[in-house]
């Protein structure tokens, strides 16, 4: 993948590549950000995503969270994001905070939301990241369609960097009512003004589960994805997963 987070933890990167027998790059945000209005609902978050590049040992980002829809528009969520392999020890890595602002509400064909999320290091003089862009969501029968287009731009000791465009795109068939089936995508193609030579992008894609089950007073939302493809242009896979408690 090619962003700008890539600078964020690339010290960390190095000793992980000696480690793992190759080269890896990845990041926070692996899970395609929908637009909902669900007033007052709080949220217990925890993802899980690994990258296993071709020949080189896999390695894996647990995250978990709290978030809150402080009203029918604002989503907000506070994440931690910790990295770790076979051979690295997992440690915190960065500290985000998410923020989802829903503009329509049924008044068009699509919905249209606002993301941004806040992306700092645990070494402050990396600088930090900002993401930002329009989410887009509509829905053709009991298929959800999703996509969403964001910018990235460094600042502090990143500010030298390009700001690079990335994207994500999401089909979701409500086959039952406990069980949905689809697909999910994710690419970054470089600098949003000049793109990347087509070899130099990354470009992913593979099929998606979702599903939910009542818990207590709220409900436990699943997702996972398998995804093949290119991370920062090397060949490998991806396994993503997303567990949260609504209440």
């Amino acid at each position: 993948m090619l962003k700008l987070r890539a600078a964020i933890v690339m010290r960390r990167l190095v000793a992980l590549a000696a480690l793992c027998c190759g080269t890896v790059h990845a990041e926070p945000g692996y899970y395609v950000v929908t637009v909902y209005d669900d007033p007052g609902v709080k949220t217990v978050d925890f993802r899980y995503w690994t990258v296993k590049p071709r020949g080189s040992s896999e390695v894996a980002w647990p995250e978990v969270g709290l978030g809150w829809n402080v009203n029918g528009r604002w989503y907000t969520e506070l994440l931690a994001s910790y990295v770790g392999a076979s051979k690295f020890a997992t440690h915190l890595d960065t500290l985000n905070w998410q923020n989802d602002v829903l503009l329509t509400q049924g008044q068009y064909p699509f919905d249209l939301g606002i993301h941004t999320q806040l992306i700092r290091p645990q070494h402050p003089a990396s600088g930090y990241a900002l993401d930002f862009g329009p989410a887009l969501q509509t829905d053709v029968g009991r298929t959800q369609l999703n996509l969403n287009v964001f910018f990235e731009r460094g600042f502090g000791a990143l500010s030298a960097q390009p700001t690079e465009l990335s994207y994500q795109w999401q089909l979701r068939y409500r086959w039952r009512r406990w069980l949905h089936v689809g697909a999910q995508g994710f690419g970054e193609v470089g600098p949003w003004d000049h793109w990347l030579p087509h070899e130099a992008q990354s470009h992913r894609a593979g099929p998606a589960l979702f599903g939910s089950i009542p818990a207590g007073p709220g409900t436990v939302q699943w997702q996972a994805a398998y995804l093949a493809g290119k991370t920062y242009a090397q060949r490998g896979n991806m396994f993503t997963m997303r567990v949260k408690y609504e209440f």
